[in-house]
């Protein structure tokens, strides 16, 4: 399989390098080197740019920059930097194959000294912009840009963020940094909180969140002052597009297909109109006249609901979808009066419709192998046909706001963001199998699932110099909800050994539940920097700052049965019946078919949480050192309501943390430097992990539920990293980490008679440790002019450890990959307007499913569950684009053209009677995802 990938991978890095090749056209070099004309320093990631092509480049880190490919003949170069008057030098003579020098002193313009603001949160939408900033930056941190973004089409965040060192995705949507899954981390979208997009754990589904959206994502992997405490992997730090360059408007349309799902026949649960835009859940919730419980014994309650509560739509019916689809407008304004105000408008409206098949997928789960007879013992054993149509809808209004000064001591800037996504799924899953646990039935299962999910995050912020103090502050609400109407579950069995030779449905084997969350946030900060010594060359700096946020979830459910009695007037047969025919309107009723509620009013809660947090740092400079020490206190409590049958129960949790943090930098130069951070950071139990709620998860068919007993984990963090910066846009560095829990909160089961429960419980530490290496680089030092290269790989380990006397086991983190590796080969060639790029992707074998001891008999081969893994597997992607005009761009994307099947797997060892140790294989999880294929076409105006 490795060498089919490289046989690939080079077939296509060929195909690049001969199309680059019949490009190439006699052409010239321009360097230089621009520096501010009152200090005679470099100015840094300064635009320069060909007139009258796409030609551009960014001044690096000693105001250098190097422009290839030029045309024979006179050009006219511009240079441009906020802050500073644009520069157009007069015509140069390029001639083919020689180097034009231009070296420029630009000169700072005062009347446009609003823009100062910006220049402390430079534009990081480019590579340049971004690695400037992590190079100043005093933490340890990683990112990418829009213009990484644009090079290699991710579609949504979770594709984006997975290119990042260190960075792996679980599911396709939730965020694993350094090997510690989606609870170790925490997200912020343009500097507020956001809410937890799923009910069981804290998790920001990324895929929620288009591509189209983002101006940069940065993972900052250090404890500092003035970020929450709550991380212990990576905080990730989203930013939208907010200050337009230009004005503009951009439309694309996406269209594309998987080789497994479209053309294919694809079943369904039909819904309503709503369905097309992800709001389907309002036409399957419970319909009004349903009491908060349905008194079982009353007839005529049972009767009316049972007819009336429902939305009663059984059918499953087959299409052929043909193309996916996906729409882009983008809007980009801003308005400069002649009082020198400044106003600017970011605006976007994305929608997509996807269809995924997973077909003849193996899902089963074992027991204990039988060592002696050398066989699987299989618990259950299902091949399921899963169907899932998924429609996101997003929008953002981004508006800014700066006045103009009254002079340079007085700058101040306004934003007031917004970020709506809405994303709606219709999943249609067919299992069919065996149980083999108290006895063995045949079986089949369906499931109809719609959910939602949809999210707003809003903020106000301001941004204001007065001389050499700036105080920025930002008021934000964030609110997420998720829904879950009418989960429909379908069970059948057939037992041929006692003469029931047809599947059948016998009584409680039709359920139908409903989920309702609501998750609200508010969050205010302002934070101070004022240096000490102003005067001096390079100042102390002192840094201070509040937050506080306020968090609510109300989370409900229902659950229902359905029963009928024996003497029933019933179809003949009506058991082996299809669900639509069984579930008609003529036989439901008190006498016939009817619901029974299974309600559980200690399912639902309600929860909420305070933060208050101030912190104090100094930045210190030291020669060729830089100290940026602090601390930050905070204080949290969390309060979880859970109801009874008879009263209800409030428990409250508080927490006072004290996090120092210390990050130190060494500069040997103004290219490389080395990195050291020490911080302490916590993690603390979530609402659903408090709640005593329980649900019923079809796909791992076991029931996942909270423990109110958990205790916060307390971690604390060590990174050593080198950063050497070769030119503009370029970096490599490498860096180690380690990282050590007191109470790490981890995912456990326990075996209820072959039925798992899963939860949460504190192991008693864990130790995390591992190494970065991270590569940007242009290839022309090689000959391969427009190339350039991107890698970065990451070797982790971890171990968890338990108390020797209970059932699990150490192991490593669930999650956690031993390795991960991302490289991209690209090609961009601006004289001709075409892009290209292979991109690989590989991660180690990580744990996804924990084993445990059977009993507490010992702790032997003979008697162990091992590890679910997710197997290792290659992921190669191609880019290309092709600018057509000034106006019209196309773009081409193949995604996962390996098409490697995704498998879960077990490792069971056992001793045999004369002593020698075997090892066996079992597949848990098997399918194939398929290869997809993308066709853009993208008009800016």
């Amino acid at each position: 399989m490795i060498k089919k990938f490289i046989r690939s991978y080079l077939i296509l890095n060929l195909l690049l390098l001969a199309s680059a090749a019949a490009a190439q056209t006699p052409s010239g070099v321009i360097r230089g080197t621009v520096l501010d004309a009152k200090s005679k320093q470099p100015v840094i990631g300064a635009s320069v740019s060909v007139d009258g092509t796409a030609m551009g480049t960014a001044t690096d880190l000693e105001g250098k920059f190097l422009l290839t490919g030029v045309p024979a003949g006179p050009s006219s170069v511009r240079i441009s930097f906020l802050s500073y008057k644009p520069f157009t030098s007069g015509p140069l003579t390029i001639k083919g194959g020689e180097s034009t020098e231009l070296n420029v002193e630009l000169v700072e313009e005062v009347s446009e000294l609003e823009n100062v603001v910006v220049v402390a949160t430079r534009k990081v939408n480019s590579d340049a912009g971004l690695l400037s900033q992590m190079r100043e930056m005093s933490l340890v941190a990683s990112g990418t840009s829009a213009q990484a973004i644009a090079k290699t089409q991710d579609r949504d965040a979770a594709e984006v963020v997975r290119r990042i060192p260190g960075i792996s995705i679980l599911d396709d949507k939730f965020v694993v940094v350094r090997g510690l899954a989606q609870r170790y981390n925490n997200v912020w979208i343009n500097g507020g909180a956001v809410p937890s997009s799923e009910a069981d754990t804290r998790s920001f589904s990324f895929d929620i969140l288009p591509s189209s959206q983002l101006d940069n994502m940065m993972i900052v992997k250090s404890p500092a002052p003035e970020i929450p405490g709550d991380f212990s992997g990576g905080f990730v730090l989203i930013r939208t597009k907010v200050l337009p360059e230009k004005n503009s408007i951009q439309l694309s349309y996406t269209t594309g297909f998987n080789n497994v799902t479209n053309f294919h026949d694809f079943k369904y649960n039909p819904g309503s109109a709503a369905d097309a835009f992800g709001f389907g859940s309002a036409s399957r919730k419970l319909r009004s006249g349903v009491p908060d419980r349905v008194d079982d014994s009353n007839t005529e309650q049972v009767d009316r609901v049972t007819k009336n509560g429902f939305r009663e739509d059984w059918r499953v019916k087959s299409r052929r979808p043909l193309w996916d689809q996906k729409f882009n407008f983008a809007i980009n304004r801003k308005f400069d009066r002649e009082n020198g105000d400044r106003f600017g408008l970011v605006g976007a409206l994305n929608y997509s419709n996807t269809n995924k098949s997973f077909l003849n997928m193996e899902n089963s789960r074992y027991g204990i192998y039988n060592g002696d007879e050398d066989t699987k013992n299989y618990s259950y054993k299902y091949t399921d046909n899963q169907y899932t149509n998924d429609v996101k809808l997003g929008a953002m209004l981004n508006l800014s706001y700066l006045p103009a000064p009254k002079d340079e001591n007085h700058i101040n800037k306004y934003e007031f963001r917004n970020l709506f996504n809405q994303l709606g799924r219709n999943r249609y899953t067919e299992r069919e199998g065996f149980q083999n646990i108290s006895g063995y039935y045949d079986q089949q299962k369906e499931e109809f699932l719609y959910a939602s999910r949809g999210s707003y995050t809003g903020q106000f912020a301001g941004d204001h110099r007065i001389r050499h103090t700036r105080l920025d502050w930002n008021a934000g609400y964030s609110y997420a909800n998720k829904r879950q109407p009418d989960r429909r579950i379908v069970e059948r069995q057939k037992d041929p050994g006692n003469g029931i030779d047809q599947y059948q449905i016998d009584q409680s084997f039709i359920s139908r539940d409903f989920i309702r969350l609501d998750e609200h946030i508010a969050s205010a900060a302002v934070n101070l920097s004022q240096p000490l010594n102003p005067s001096a060359e390079r100042p102390i700096e002192l840094k201070a700052g509040l937050y506080g946020e306020y968090k609510t979830r109300t989370y409900n459910t229902r659950a229902f049965e359905y029963k009928w009695d024996i003497g029933a007037d019933l179809p003949q047969g009506f058991a082996s019946l299809p669900i639509w025919e069984i579930m008609l309107p003529s036989n439901l009723g008190a006498d016939k078919i009817h619901i029974n509620d299974q309600s559980e009013r200690s399912d639902n809660y309600k929860a909420n949480n305070h933060l208050e947090a101030a912190y104090a740092a100094f930045n210190i400079p030291l020669g060729k050192f830089n100290i940026y020490a602090g601390a930050r206190l905070e204080l949290f409590r969390t309060a979880v309501t859970t109801y009874g049958n008879v009263s209800d129960k409030k428990r409250t949790y508080d927490y006072t943390n004290l996090l120092p943090s210390l990050n130190a930098t060494y500069n040997f130069n103004r290219k490389s430097l080395l990195r050291l951070a020490y911080g302490m950071t916590v993690n603390r139990p979530e609402f659903r992990e408090l709640s005593p709620s329980t649900y019923e998860d079809f796909d791992m068919y076991s029931l996942v539920m909270g423990n109110p007993n958990l205790k916060q984990a307390v971690v604390q963090n060590l990174d050593l990293r080198y950063e050497w910066y070769p030119a503009s846009g370029e970096i490599i560095s490498l860096g180690a980490f380690y990282k050590r829990f007191k109470n790490p909160i981890e995912w456990t089961y326990t075996d209820a008679g072959g039925s798992y429960i899963y939860s949460f419980q504190n192991a008693l530490s864990a130790d995390l440790y591992g190494l970065e290496l991270e590569v940007k680089k242009d290839l022309a030092f090689m000959g391969l002019r427009n190339f350039s290269l991107a890698f970065n790989a990451s070797w982790i380990k971890s171990n968890v450890h338990f108390p020797s006397d209970g059932i699990e086991h150490d192991r490593p983190m669930q999650g956690q990959s031993p390795y991960l590796v991302n490289t991209g080969l690209f090609y961009q060639n601006d004289k001709i307007g075409f892009s290209a790029a292979v991109l690989y992707n590989r991660i180690g074998k990580r744990i996804v499913g924990i084993g445990r001891t059977a009993d507490s008999q010992g702790n032997t081969q003979n008697n162990t569950i091992p590890d679910i893994y997710e197997m290792p597997r290659n992921a190669v992607d191609i880019t290309l684009s092709q600018r057509l005009s000034k106006v019209f761009e196309l773009k081409l994307s193949g995604r996962d053209l390996l098409a490697e099947n995704i498998d879960f797997k077990q490792f069971p060892t056992f001793t045999t009677a004369s002593g020698t140790v075997e090892h066996r294989e079992q597949v848990t999880k098997s399918y194939n995802p398929g290869r997809s294929f993308f066709l853009t076409v993208v008009a800016t105006f």
